[in-house]
């Protein structure tokens, strides 16, 4: 099992259009096969000494997959490809990690 974060910087106050893509996006990735969990998820202002300061123009997609070729599949669907394309002036810059247990 693989595990995915990828962090998106949005565009300035673009965030809930980009968020509209993502809930038309999620369903779709979860039916693929070898997807485990497909989840964006937003900074929480949570006030804990620990916490790093929130960012309200970012967005984490949280991702689990079965496998390396299960996530590469789906980078190369036709919803992801389409989903690149809406969102192009939505992001400004996307980072990946990909994370095996240890």
């Amino acid at each position: 099992m693989l595990c995915v974060i990828a962090t998106i910087e949005v565009a300035a106050g673009r965030r809930d259009d980009l968020l509209a893509l993502f809930r038309e996006l999620v369903p779709k990735v979860r039916a693929e096969d070898g997807c485990i969990e497909y989840s964006p998820m937003i900074d929480v202002h949570g006030g804990l000494e620990a916490q790093s300061p929130p960012q309200d123009n970012s967005l984490v997609i949280l991702e689990k997959w079965e496998s390396i070729d299960a996530l590469k599949a789906h980078l190369k669907t036709l919803h992801m490809a389409e989903y690149f394309r809406q969102a192009e002036d939505l992001r400004l810059s996307m980072n990946l990690r990909i994370l095996q247990p240890a």
